[in-house]
């Protein structure tokens, strides 16, 4: 079996200055993956307080430039496979920009996620502000829904739980007993149209004395619905994390009678028995 990390950045993100596609493929082949897909941040609309801070006005890569390096890399390093493709940060006021950006350009594979909110990042916690554990990470899932029921145009629903990481509620967090109509609906949805999964193995480590776990009963509610397609991915912006935690995570999707994980190459969804 050989797992593919399916969520990465490189050089061409706004934050990806610990890492470029060279030193990240590398690290792949070094791990014993058999690939690797570079989903460099596309956001048109970044909230003002991070605009300002990180000295940004959107954070949209330059796909040619980034497309160009990985066949590059390709050439120089045969022993894995290389993927192009992008993270859609999705967000209600710049659906447009986001479905023409997708059209024009050619991906192996689209995450669609959603990072701002009511115009802020949980990141700097200004979103959770006035509002209950319950009230943050059900508007935050019933914006999911929202978003990928419109955009359509993906082939993985990116790190879901990405609201509890940085939340500042001893309810660190989503399961599905607390969010199940919610989650319902967006399992249903991907389940639906053939859409997978991922397990964004990012999210399951301390932050700040809190760590996420993943809730087993969301991925087995996701199989009931006949969703198959589950998708590693690190989330890596520093070379050491490529790979994290997939062995793991690939024997307890197995435990849970997954029998395979996906990737995909243009567009098409290809499975790897686990």
């Amino acid at each position: 079996m050989k797992l593919y990390d399916n969520h990465n950045h490189s050089q061409f993100s706004f934050d990806g200055h610990r890492t470029s596609v060279r030193r990240s493929a590398e690290a792949a082949l070094a791990a014993g993956l058999g690939g690797i897909c570079f989903t460099d941040h596309c956001d048109f609309h970044v909230p003002p307080m991070k605009a300002a801070y990180e000295n940004l006005v959107s954070e949209v890569f330059d796909v040619e430039a980034q497309q160009k390096e990985i066949n590059e890399v390709s050439h120089d390093i045969p022993g894995i496979r290389i993927l192009k493709g992008i993270e859609a940060g999705m967000y209600h006021g710049c659906r447009e920009q986001i479905r023409e950006h997708l059209s024009a350009h050619s991906f192996d594979q689209v995450i669609a996620s959603v990072h701002y909110i009511d115009d802020t990042d949980p990141f700097y916690g200004g979103y959770y502000e006035g509002k209950t554990w319950k009230e943050a990470y059900g508007h935050y899932l019933e914006t999911i829904y929202e978003e990928i029921t419109w955009l359509k145009d993906f082939d993985i629903l990116g790190h879901y739980d990405y609201v509890a990481r940085y939340a500042p509620y001893p309810q660190s967090s989503i399961m599905y007993a607390d969010f199940a109509d919610i989650l319902d609906e967006i399992l249903r949805f991907l389940a639906y149209e053939g859409k997978a999964l991922e397990i964004n193995t990012k999210t399951y480590q301390d932050y700040n004395g809190r760590t996420p776990v993943l809730d087993k009963n969301i991925l087995l509610r996701f199989r009931e619905l006949g969703g198959e397609g589950i998708s590693l991915g690190s989330d890596s912006h520093d070379p050491s994390r490529t790979g994290d935690k997939f062995c793991h995570y690939s024997e307890f999707i197995k435990s849970l009678g997954f029998r395979w994980t996906v990737h995909f190459e243009a567009r098409k969804a290809i499975f790897s028995g686990i």
